[in-house]
């Protein structure tokens, strides 16, 4: 339940992304219709234009919507028929997904980017997601769990004590803005030590002397939760320790030696006892609820879901 800075990937498959895709795509060529390239029947003009040309040989939008049916077909019109099933017995169970829910979703796995934009511009780039993507992603997910959990019952003491019994996972949480350099010796970095004590910036001498990639912008690595599990254990462990404006002693990395200087620090803000509490219910639900795919199963057969060759 703790929050970590996750790519969306942590959460989806990156296939959804192409499912995605696909299904923007698809919304202007229609489904399965065949290549123009050979003159079957049932070609449209929009499949006979050309989308790409190299040499000797021009490509149309309706090999390349053969080609994206045949080998992305079967998982868009897995995803779709699994929306409508969920959409079916959230109707007759009387369960909907609220929008105060979608975004507190959507701001706990905001927590660890710099900001929403930051966050949208992630989604975006890692897997061709919009806002509006992510937001119905969000609903048919937590559909899924609240009809999956719909008949579990959580006593409230059963609550009150993993609440006491796991502090850590509902401690305030800070996120840094940290700016880091590796040296490639423990020499190195006493030197670049006395060069930054002496009024060098840090992102001089990081631009000069970091064997980082981030050496390039200064050393700065932007804004992250204080326990980002994509930076090393030991850097994560001394930025901790550190207060803002406060330059670390040499910390030993595979990479080298590093320096690492937090700028600035903000306290997130966390849940209410209310939602805390509420998500500790559906976690435990979650646990004694059949795995989510054996009861998604379940759905498509209660609602007679078939699916043809898309091909």
């Amino acid at each position: 339940m703790h929050n970590v800075k996750v790519l969306w990937g942590a959460i989806l498959a990156l296939s959804i992304g192409v499912i995605v895709l696909l299904s923007l795509y698809l919304s202007d060529t229609g489904l399965g219709k065949k290549s123009a390239a050979g003159g079957r029947s049932g070609d449209t003009p929009a499949d006979s234009h050309v989308v790409a040309r190299i040499t000797g040989r021009e490509f149309t939008q309706g090999e390349l919507t053969e080609k994206l049916t045949k080998h992305y077909g079967a998982e868009m019109l897995n995803q779709m028929l699994d929306r409508e099933t969920l959409r079916l017995e959230a109707k007759e169970q009387g369960v909907d997904v609220g929008e105060a829910e979608i975004s507190r979703e959507l701001k706990r796995m905001q927590q660890g980017y710099e900001n929403e934009q930051n966050f949208y511009d992630s989604m975006k780039e890692q897997l061709g997601m919009s806002k509006e993507d992510v937001r119905e992603d969000i609903l048919y997910k937590l559909l899924l769990e609240k009809l999956a959990t719909h008949n579990v019952e959580i006593a409230d003491d059963r609550i009150t004590k993993y609440i006491q019994g796991h502090p850590e996972e509902f401690k305030q949480t800070a996120q840094i803005h940290l700016h880091k350099m590796i040296l490639s010796t423990l020499d190195q970095a006493k030197k670049a030590t006395a060069a930054y004590k002496g009024g060098e910036s840090f992102e001089t001498l990081a631009r000069d002397r970091s064997l980082d990639d981030s050496g390039s912008q200064g050393g700065d690595l932007g804004w992250m939760e204080e326990d980002d599990p994509f930076q090393p254990a030991e850097i994560m462990k001394a930025a901790r320790k550190l207060g803002v404006g406060q330059l670390s002693t040499p910390i030993k990395t595979a990479g080298g030696y590093a320096l690492i200087l937090i700028t600035e620090k903000r306290m997130n803000t966390g849940p209410d006892e209310a939602a805390i509490r509420e998500s500790v219910r559906k976690q435990l639900a979650l646990q004694e609820a059949p795995p989510l795919n054996e009861y998604l199963l379940s759905l498509r057969q209660k609602w007679k879901a078939t699916m043809a060759d898309p091909g």
